[in-house]
């Protein structure tokens, strides 16, 4: 068992199911103390073997109360993962109403601003000689080709890998490094809201001919958290089976 992340602490937002419990199954698995963050009650009661915050990503107020809570409860905070987001209205853009395009916004972007604006400051408070930390956003390779009748999601998911590049320059000097994974579509509850037409176009611009496991996508994030991963910052890293270009 790899135990590299022996210790630290870390946050996964949107924790409780998914993709989302995955990753922090993976980094405990790792050693780390995790604290989950979600806003769906039923599902945070049932992931009783963590720390456990009910979370709302785009209220400003209850980020900052969580990040505060989480640290106190784990001694510490070096590691955020913003997974937490939505999918939205499947439909050519015209057709999104201008709420729909807001909510998904907020949550899979303003949200993640929320978290970085929350977490960061806390990981500053430590001197810089002793300080370390990892952050990873999870973007989408829709945020990186504007996939048709996924405005809303693409473009909320290409200001993530925006925000996630300037705020890695910002934190080059300061022993936190800031990276972005970049999935195609997987097996989770956000694939439940696609209609079968949906789903069979997205998989045949794969060329492995499949969806990711949730557990692919972990293991990357689980990398991107540890010390091994020690001079990427500001960069994205695609999980897509070969569908990415660029």
């Amino acid at each position: 068992m790899d135990q590299s992340l022996q210790g630290r602490a870390a946050v996964v937002t949107g924790g409780a199911a998914g993709l989302g419990l995955a990753i922090a199954t993976r980094l405990r698995a790792g050693g780390a103390l995790v604290s989950i963050w979600d806003r769906d009650e039923a599902a945070l009661a049932r992931a009783e073997d963590f720390d456990r915050r009910l979370v709302d990503v785009t209220d400003a107020d209850a980020v900052d109360r969580a990040a505060r809570e989480s640290r106190a409860a784990l001694g510490g905070l070096e590691i955020l993962v913003a997974n937490a987001g939505i999918l939205g209205p499947v439909t050519e853009t015209w057709k999104v109403t201008p709420e729909a395009f807001r909510q998904v916004t907020d949550v899979n972007l303003v949200g993640a601003f929320l978290c970085l604006r929350a977490v960061v400051p806390l990981m500053l408070e430590i001197p810089r000689e002793r300080r370390w930390g990892r952050i990873v956003t999870i973007s989408s390779i829709q945020g990186k080709e504007g996939t048709a009748q996924a405005s809303a999601y693409a473009a909320s998911k290409a200001g993530l890998i925006g925000l996630t590049k300037a705020i890695g320059k910002e934190l080059s000097q300061e022993g936190i490094l800031v990276n972005a994974v970049a999935p195609v579509v997987m097996a989770t509850a956000m694939m439940q809201e696609l209609t079968p037409d949906r789903l069979n176009f997205l998989l045949s611009r794969i060329p492995m001919g499949r969806l990711p496991e949730v557990d692919e996508a972990a293991e990357m994030v689980a990398w991107l958290c540890s010390p091994a991963c020690s001079f990427s910052t500001g960069a994205v890293f695609d999980l897509s089976g070969g569908r990415a270009t660029f």
